[in-house]
């Protein structure tokens, strides 16, 4: 009888295969000179993807350097080398050509953009980048409502980023410093088909609750993420962390009201959720203002929050 585990295979005692090793043709890597493209002789060439490559590279640098108009040049210029099958490179350069239009103040030909790339939008990263395109778009033209509802959709995609919460957190605290009739007005007046929240919801009050609600979420987020965290991602870590706590005692909630708040925006703080597999974000389809509404505003409403607590008087 054979004791479990008692047999080899033949091929453990069998002699190793002696490796042949094929002599590879050579290599010559290519070399190129800095800002190589930017020669006049960088488009000598019948090669569809070389000058694809080579207005492509000109408009990055020129966005970078703050050159607006010569970047949409290039850009434009690269378009007609681009596949049809290139996808990525196809969106990346209608992005750029979108901020590109931001910076020279024409916002419905940067909208324009913003919404041939919202068609094609198939995943989330696709989302996720037209989602901070219009905000960018939207707080460069001051469309305050607008730009909220664009980090609400951010915040239900991606739902453990501190840093959508924190953005969304600073646009409500910056409203609190205006004047609530011309909040109101602004949000419902920004984009009717980007924000259809009502301007009796945008009081005075509310707008301190959502401010409260935002810190405190990325307050929460930052402390647990930290743990994962070094180097100067820490460092940035903590220094939201600051800024949030410095927020916090000036927007001076109640203990009740923080403790309320906590219990219902760590619902869904879990570390099985919190994994990495499973931060692919919330189907497309479903990330709308209703769903945010739901899933936060509607649920701290009901802890009945805003009749024991308020903003606190300005002096």
């Amino acid at each position: 009888m054979e004791i479990f585990g008692s047999t080899f295979d033949d091929s453990v005692f069998s002699e190793p295969r002696e490796r042949v090793c094929e002599s590879l043709s050579s290599y010559n890597a290519k070399l190129c000179e800095p800002e190589w493209f930017c020669e006049s002789t960088a488009l000598n060439t019948d090669d569809s993807l070389e000058k694809q490559k080579v207005f492509k590279f000109r408009g990055d640098l020129a966005l970078r350097q703050g050159n607006y108009q010569r970047a949409l040049d290039a850009y434009s210029s690269c378009l007609q080398w681009i596949a049809d099958n290139n996808l990525t490179i196809r969106r990346d350069v209608l992005e750029g050509m979108a901020r590109c239009y931001t910076r020279l103040g024409q916002r419905e030909q940067a909208l324009e953009l913003a919404e041939l790339l919202n068609k094609d939008a198939a995943n989330t990263c696709h989302l996720t980048s037209l989602l901070l395109l219009k905000v960018s778009i939207y707080q460069h033209f001051g469309s305050v409502g607008s730009q909220m509802s664009c980090l609400q959709q951010l915040c239900s995609l991606l739902p453990f980023n501190p840093w959508h919460w924190f953005s969304l957190g600073q646009t409500y605290l910056k409203l609190l410093d205006n004047d609530p009739n011309t909040v109101a007005s602004e949000a419902v007046n920004g984009e009717a088909e980007e924000n259809q929240e009502g301007a009796v919801e945008l009081t005075e009050d509310r707008v301190w609750l959502r401010a409260c609600i935002c810190f405190i979420r990325t307050r929460l987020l930052l402390r647990i993420l930290r743990q994962q965290q070094s180097s100067f991602v820490l460092q940035r870590g903590e220094k939201a962390l600051q800024i949030t706590q410095e927020v916090l005692q000036r927007l001076n909630p109640k203990e009740t009201t923080i403790q309320a708040l906590i219990e219902v925006m760590s619902g869904d703080l879990i570390p099985e959720k919190m994994r990495e597999d499973y931060q692919d974000g919330e189907s497309l389809s479903s990330v709308c203002l209703q769903s945010f509404r739901e899933r936060w505003w509607n649920r701290v409403l009901l802890t009945g929050v805003l009749q024991t607590d308020g903003p606190p008087v300005k002096p």
